[in-house]
Protein backbone atom coordinates (compact mmCIF):
# COMPACT_ATOMS: atom_id res chain seq x y z
CA UNK A 1 0.00 0.00 0.00
CA UNK A 2 1.33 3.42 -0.94
CA UNK A 3 2.30 5.70 1.92
CA UNK A 4 3.08 9.41 2.10
CA UNK A 5 6.38 10.83 3.27
CA UNK A 6 4.64 12.20 6.34
CA UNK A 7 3.01 8.91 7.34
CA UNK A 8 6.29 7.03 6.88
CA UNK A 9 8.03 9.64 9.03
CA UNK A 10 5.32 9.28 11.71
CA UNK A 11 5.62 5.47 11.67
CA UNK A 12 9.37 5.62 12.19
CA UNK A 13 9.11 8.33 14.83
CA UNK A 14 6.61 6.23 16.77
CA UNK A 15 8.89 3.19 16.65
CA UNK A 16 11.87 5.26 17.77
CA UNK A 17 9.91 6.74 20.67
CA UNK A 18 8.76 3.31 21.82
CA UNK A 19 12.42 2.23 21.74
CA UNK A 20 13.36 5.14 24.00
CA UNK A 21 15.36 7.04 21.40
CA UNK A 22 15.61 10.55 22.81
CA UNK A 23 15.78 12.48 19.54
CA UNK A 24 13.11 10.35 17.83
CA UNK A 25 11.59 13.17 15.77
CA UNK A 26 14.93 14.51 14.57
CA UNK A 27 16.36 11.10 13.69
CA UNK A 28 13.21 9.92 11.89
CA UNK A 29 13.16 13.07 9.77
CA UNK A 30 16.87 12.85 8.98
CA UNK A 31 16.57 9.23 7.83
CA UNK A 32 13.70 10.08 5.48
CA UNK A 33 15.50 13.14 4.11
CA UNK A 34 18.82 11.31 3.66
CA UNK A 35 17.48 8.38 1.64
CA UNK A 36 15.04 10.46 -0.42
CA UNK A 37 17.67 13.12 -1.14
CA UNK A 38 15.40 15.88 0.15
CA UNK A 39 16.42 18.89 2.17
CA UNK A 40 14.49 19.58 5.37
CA UNK A 41 12.59 22.32 3.56
CA UNK A 42 11.73 20.01 0.64
CA UNK A 43 10.53 17.35 3.07
CA UNK A 44 8.10 19.81 4.64
CA UNK A 45 6.77 20.82 1.23
CA UNK A 46 6.45 17.22 0.01
CA UNK A 47 5.04 15.64 3.19
CA UNK A 48 1.74 14.65 1.56
CA UNK A 49 3.30 13.16 -1.58
CA UNK A 50 3.46 9.37 -1.93
CA UNK A 51 6.88 7.77 -1.61
CA UNK A 52 8.08 5.01 -3.95
CA UNK A 53 8.10 1.47 -2.54
CA UNK A 54 11.87 1.21 -3.16
CA UNK A 55 12.62 4.33 -1.11
CA UNK A 56 10.24 3.19 1.60
CA UNK A 57 12.05 -0.14 1.89
CA UNK A 58 15.47 1.56 2.05
CA UNK A 59 14.30 3.95 4.76
CA UNK A 60 12.68 1.17 6.82
CA UNK A 61 15.87 -0.90 6.53
CA UNK A 62 17.92 1.96 8.01
CA UNK A 63 15.28 2.45 10.71
CA UNK A 64 15.62 -1.23 11.70
CA UNK A 65 19.39 -0.82 12.03
CA UNK A 66 18.80 2.22 14.23
CA UNK A 67 16.40 0.23 16.41
CA UNK A 68 19.11 -2.42 16.76
CA UNK A 69 21.37 0.25 18.26
CA UNK A 70 23.44 1.65 15.39
CA UNK A 71 23.72 5.45 15.78
CA UNK A 72 21.85 7.57 13.25
CA UNK A 73 24.96 9.63 12.47
CA UNK A 74 26.82 6.53 11.25
CA UNK A 75 23.82 5.39 9.22
CA UNK A 76 23.66 8.78 7.53
CA UNK A 77 27.40 9.37 7.25
CA UNK A 78 26.95 12.93 8.45
CA UNK A 79 25.70 14.98 11.40
CA UNK A 80 25.05 18.62 12.20
CA UNK A 81 27.03 20.60 14.76
CA UNK A 82 26.79 24.33 15.48
CA UNK A 83 25.07 24.90 12.15
CA UNK A 84 27.62 22.87 10.17
CA UNK A 85 26.92 19.63 8.33
CA UNK A 86 29.90 17.33 8.90
CA UNK A 87 31.07 13.98 7.57
CA UNK A 88 31.00 11.29 10.26
CA UNK A 89 32.03 7.62 10.21
CA UNK A 90 32.70 4.90 12.76
CA UNK A 91 36.31 5.97 13.26
CA UNK A 92 35.33 9.22 15.01
CA UNK A 93 33.13 10.24 17.91
CA UNK A 94 29.74 11.62 16.91
CA UNK A 95 29.46 15.40 17.54
CA UNK A 96 26.94 16.09 20.29
CA UNK A 97 24.87 19.12 21.15
CA UNK A 98 26.48 19.17 24.62
CA UNK A 99 29.77 20.06 22.95
CA UNK A 100 28.32 23.18 21.32
CA UNK A 101 28.76 25.07 24.60
CA UNK A 102 32.48 24.22 24.42
CA UNK A 103 32.65 25.57 20.86
CA UNK A 104 30.79 28.68 21.99
CA UNK A 105 33.34 29.39 24.72
CA UNK A 106 36.24 28.83 22.31
CA UNK A 107 34.65 31.23 19.82
CA UNK A 108 34.26 33.84 22.57
CA UNK A 109 37.90 33.56 23.64
CA UNK A 110 39.13 33.60 20.03
CA UNK A 111 37.21 36.81 19.34
CA UNK A 112 38.62 38.40 22.48
CA UNK A 113 42.18 37.61 21.38
CA UNK A 114 41.95 40.06 18.48
CA UNK A 115 43.90 39.91 15.24
CA UNK A 116 46.09 36.99 14.15
CA UNK A 117 44.49 34.71 16.73
CA UNK A 118 45.60 31.07 16.62
CA UNK A 119 43.41 28.21 17.88
CA UNK A 120 44.25 24.54 18.37
CA UNK A 121 41.54 21.87 18.55
CA UNK A 122 43.32 18.98 20.27
CA UNK A 123 41.75 15.48 20.11
CA UNK A 124 39.71 16.94 17.29
CA UNK A 125 37.79 13.88 16.06
CA UNK A 126 35.56 15.22 13.27
CA UNK A 127 37.09 18.67 13.80
CA UNK A 128 33.69 19.97 14.86
CA UNK A 129 34.89 22.40 17.55
CA UNK A 130 37.75 23.87 15.53
CA UNK A 131 35.60 24.18 12.42
CA UNK A 132 32.92 25.99 14.40
CA UNK A 133 35.59 28.43 15.59
CA UNK A 134 37.11 28.83 12.12
CA UNK A 135 33.69 29.47 10.60
CA UNK A 136 32.54 31.99 13.20
CA UNK A 137 35.92 33.74 13.61
CA UNK A 138 37.06 33.70 9.97
CA UNK A 139 40.15 35.87 10.62
CA UNK A 140 41.67 33.31 12.98
CA UNK A 141 43.96 30.40 12.10
CA UNK A 142 42.80 26.99 13.36
CA UNK A 143 44.72 23.71 13.63
CA UNK A 144 42.88 20.42 14.09
CA UNK A 145 45.00 17.70 15.71
CA UNK A 146 44.24 14.06 16.51
CA UNK A 147 46.29 10.94 17.16
CA UNK A 148 44.12 8.85 14.81
CA UNK A 149 44.99 8.83 11.12
CA UNK A 150 41.33 8.09 10.38
CA UNK A 151 40.24 11.12 12.39
CA UNK A 152 42.69 13.32 10.47
CA UNK A 153 41.20 11.99 7.24
CA UNK A 154 37.69 12.92 8.44
CA UNK A 155 38.99 16.35 9.52
CA UNK A 156 40.35 16.96 6.03
CA UNK A 157 37.01 15.96 4.51
CA UNK A 158 35.20 18.38 6.80
CA UNK A 159 37.61 21.23 6.12
CA UNK A 160 36.73 20.86 2.44
CA UNK A 161 33.03 20.42 3.13
CA UNK A 162 32.91 23.58 5.25
CA UNK A 163 35.04 25.52 2.71
CA UNK A 164 37.57 26.40 5.40
CA UNK A 165 40.86 25.53 3.65
CA UNK A 166 41.85 29.19 3.85
CA UNK A 167 42.10 29.23 7.65
CA UNK A 168 41.88 25.64 8.97
CA UNK A 169 44.45 22.86 8.65
CA UNK A 170 45.06 19.53 10.41
CA UNK A 171 47.87 17.28 11.66
CA UNK A 172 48.23 13.82 13.16
CA UNK A 173 49.48 14.50 16.68
CA UNK A 174 49.39 12.47 19.91
CA UNK A 175 48.05 14.70 22.70
CA UNK A 176 49.84 12.52 25.27
CA UNK A 177 53.26 13.53 23.90
CA UNK A 178 55.10 16.85 23.96
CA UNK A 179 53.90 19.31 21.31
CA UNK A 180 55.85 18.87 18.05
CA UNK A 181 57.90 21.78 16.74
CA UNK A 182 55.37 22.47 13.98
CA UNK A 183 52.75 23.42 16.58
CA UNK A 184 53.47 26.51 18.62
CA UNK A 185 52.11 29.75 20.00
CA UNK A 186 48.31 29.48 20.36
CA UNK A 187 45.89 31.93 21.91
CA UNK A 188 43.35 29.18 22.56
CA UNK A 189 43.72 25.44 22.96
CA UNK A 190 40.37 23.68 23.13
CA UNK A 191 40.00 19.96 23.70
CA UNK A 192 37.28 17.35 24.08
CA UNK A 193 39.56 14.50 25.15
CA UNK A 194 38.58 10.93 26.08
CA UNK A 195 37.14 11.17 29.60
CA UNK A 196 35.17 8.00 30.37
CA UNK A 197 36.77 6.01 33.21
CA UNK A 198 37.95 2.66 31.87
CA UNK A 199 35.76 0.74 34.30
CA UNK A 200 32.65 2.58 33.11
CA UNK A 201 33.03 1.72 29.42
CA UNK A 202 31.17 -1.59 29.72
CA UNK A 203 28.17 0.18 31.24
CA UNK A 204 27.74 2.75 28.48
CA UNK A 205 24.66 2.74 26.30
CA UNK A 206 25.03 0.12 23.58
CA UNK A 207 24.86 2.72 20.80
CA UNK A 208 28.03 4.25 22.25
CA UNK A 209 29.83 1.20 23.64
CA UNK A 210 29.35 -1.03 20.60
CA UNK A 211 29.79 1.50 17.80
CA UNK A 212 31.85 4.56 18.75
CA UNK A 213 35.67 4.25 18.85
CA UNK A 214 37.03 3.30 22.27
CA UNK A 215 40.13 5.37 21.52
CA UNK A 216 37.94 8.47 21.72
CA UNK A 217 36.22 7.39 24.95
CA UNK A 218 38.73 5.78 27.33
CA UNK A 219 40.15 8.39 29.70
CA UNK A 220 42.06 5.99 31.95
CA UNK A 221 41.27 4.65 35.41
CA UNK A 222 39.57 7.81 36.70
CA UNK A 223 38.84 9.41 33.33
CA UNK A 224 41.32 12.24 33.94
CA UNK A 225 44.50 10.96 32.23
CA UNK A 226 44.27 13.28 29.23
CA UNK A 227 43.52 16.35 31.34
CA UNK A 228 46.65 15.78 33.42
CA UNK A 229 48.92 15.19 30.43
CA UNK A 230 47.56 17.91 28.15
CA UNK A 231 47.58 20.54 30.89
CA UNK A 232 51.17 19.76 31.87
CA UNK A 233 52.68 19.27 28.42
CA UNK A 234 50.77 21.70 26.19
CA UNK A 235 50.69 24.81 28.38
CA UNK A 236 54.16 25.66 27.04
CA UNK A 237 52.70 26.57 23.63
CA UNK A 238 49.92 28.83 24.95
CA UNK A 239 50.59 32.54 24.52
CA UNK A 240 50.61 34.72 27.64
CA UNK A 241 46.98 35.38 28.65
CA UNK A 242 45.83 32.59 26.34
CA UNK A 243 43.24 29.98 27.28
CA UNK A 244 43.00 26.23 27.71
CA UNK A 245 39.37 25.10 27.36
CA UNK A 246 38.11 21.58 28.07
CA UNK A 247 34.93 19.61 27.69
CA UNK A 248 34.46 17.46 30.81
CA UNK A 249 32.21 14.61 31.85
CA UNK A 250 29.61 14.62 34.62
CA UNK A 251 31.13 15.31 38.06
CA UNK A 252 34.61 15.95 36.58
CA UNK A 253 34.62 19.77 36.59
CA UNK A 254 36.05 20.13 40.11
CA UNK A 255 38.89 17.70 39.45
CA UNK A 256 39.80 19.35 36.14
CA UNK A 257 39.71 22.80 37.77
CA UNK A 258 42.18 21.49 40.38
CA UNK A 259 44.48 20.15 37.63
CA UNK A 260 44.52 23.54 35.88
CA UNK A 261 45.26 25.44 39.10
CA UNK A 262 48.01 23.00 40.05
CA UNK A 263 49.70 23.61 36.69
CA UNK A 264 49.66 27.39 37.18
CA UNK A 265 46.53 28.45 35.30
CA UNK A 266 44.52 31.42 36.55
CA UNK A 267 40.90 32.57 36.21
CA UNK A 268 39.79 28.95 36.28
CA UNK A 269 36.04 28.64 35.74
CA UNK A 270 33.35 26.11 34.81
CA UNK A 271 30.21 26.53 32.69
CA UNK A 272 27.05 24.47 32.30
CA UNK A 273 25.50 22.97 29.18
CA UNK A 274 21.77 23.46 28.37
CA UNK A 275 20.93 20.54 30.70
CA UNK A 276 22.58 22.34 33.63
CA UNK A 277 25.57 19.96 33.75
CA UNK A 278 29.00 21.48 34.25
CA UNK A 279 30.44 20.78 30.80
CA UNK A 280 33.20 23.36 30.19
CA UNK A 281 36.28 24.10 32.28
CA UNK A 282 38.74 26.78 31.25
CA UNK A 283 41.85 28.43 32.61
CA UNK A 284 44.04 31.34 31.51
CA UNK A 285 47.78 30.87 31.15
CA UNK A 286 49.64 33.78 32.74
CA UNK A 287 52.90 33.10 30.93
CA UNK A 288 56.35 33.94 32.20
CA UNK A 289 58.20 37.24 31.90
CA UNK A 290 60.36 35.72 29.15
CA UNK A 291 57.31 34.52 27.22
CA UNK A 292 55.63 37.92 27.50
CA UNK A 293 58.80 39.64 26.21
CA UNK A 294 59.01 37.26 23.24
CA UNK A 295 55.31 37.73 22.48
CA UNK A 296 55.73 41.52 22.46
CA UNK A 297 58.36 41.22 19.67
CA UNK A 298 55.96 39.44 17.31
Amino acid sequence: MAITYNNLYLDIRRAFRLAGIEAASLEARELVCHVSGKSREQFLMDMNYYISSQLEQEIRALARRRLEGEPAAYLLGEWSFYGLDLDVDKTVLIPRSDTEVVAEQAILRAREAGEKVRVLDLCAGTGCIGLAVGTNVPDCRVVLADTSADAVRVCRQNIRRCSRRSNVTCFQVDARQDPPAMLWDFDVIVSNPPYIPTGDLAGLDGSVRDYEPQLALDGGEDGLDFYRVITAKWKKIIRPKGWLIYEVGIHQAGDVEAILRREGFQSVSSYTDPAGILRVVEGQWPGTAREEKEASKQ
